[in-house]
């Protein structure tokens, strides 16, 4: 089993927000407040303080920067232990059950997707489209930008139009894969597994051996897609956070 104490921090850094600060070993991230990963506490480490007084002053950050105090608990790689009870002695309630999925890279076929180190306008515009809300979409391409390299931008173009994309983040042996979209009328036309193809072809190259990814667990076709890609479920996490 892949150790969610080693995945969960090579995932946090994959996924940089716009701002950052730590508590001990509570890493805080703040963006524009629509993705969950970009806008939550990441407890990976014991706090430099009390369990209660640690979350007051994540209460204290989140309110300077405008936005609602949210906690991302992972199972395996949440410190205190016992900080679940501590949060919903405070009021909060967990939501979003997400799935942390694993597999060994395998070799890339011929059919896959051409890659680069650079976002295009191609790219963005599938990014763009198939968005539910134009400044999550922002948010979402503005962390793209931030990805260290080495990074990977996938695109497949159908009658000289962009039609699916996808992006991955190499740390070491993981490639955290992201933004994966395919335009919606080109659905179901086997685009995904040539976008990944593509992605995992580079991050090979690049010196990665495992890749990952995040689904919600409520998303049943995309968890299906994926395990029939080889990917299997390696822990869950949920947000915590306060219902208005």
């Amino acid at each position: 089993m892949d150790d969610p104490a080693i995945l969960e921090p090579v995932a946090a850094r994959a996924w940089p927000s716009a701002r950052r600060s730590d508590l001990g070993g509570w890493r805080l991230h703040a963006a524009d407040g629509f993705s969950g990963r970009l806008n939550a506490c990441w407890p990976l480490g014991e706090p430099d303080r009390p369990p209660g007084a640690a979350v007051a002053a994540v209460e204290a950050w989140y309110a300077a920067r405008g936005l609602p105090p949210v906690f991302k608990l992972a199972d395996g790689a949440t410190a205190p232990a016992d900080l679940a009870a501590v949060l919903a002695a405070r009021g909060y309630r967990p939501r979003t059950e997400t799935l942390m999925m694993t597999a060994a890279l395998p070799a890339g076929e011929a059919a896959a997707a051409p890659v680069s180190d650079r976002l295009d306008d191609g790219f963005l515009s599938v990014f763009s489209a198939t968005a539910h809300d134009p400044g999550d979409a922002r948010e979402r391409i503005e962390a793209l930008e931030r990805i260290a390299p080495p990074r990977f931008f996938a695109r497949i173009d159908v009658q000289e139009s962009p039609a699916a994309i996808g992006a991955c983040a190499v740390e070491g042996d993981w490639a955290g894969v992201f933004a994966m979209r395919t335009a919606p009328d080109r659905r179901r036309q086997g685009l995904a597994r040539r976008i990944l193809d593509g992605l995992f072809a580079a991050a090979t190259a690049a010196g990665a051996r495992r890749a990952y990814l995040q689904v919600e667990a409520a998303n049943a076709p995309a968890v299906g897609l994926y395990r029939g890609l080889g990917f299997e479920t390696a822990y869950a996490y949920r947000y915590w956070d306060r219902p208005a």
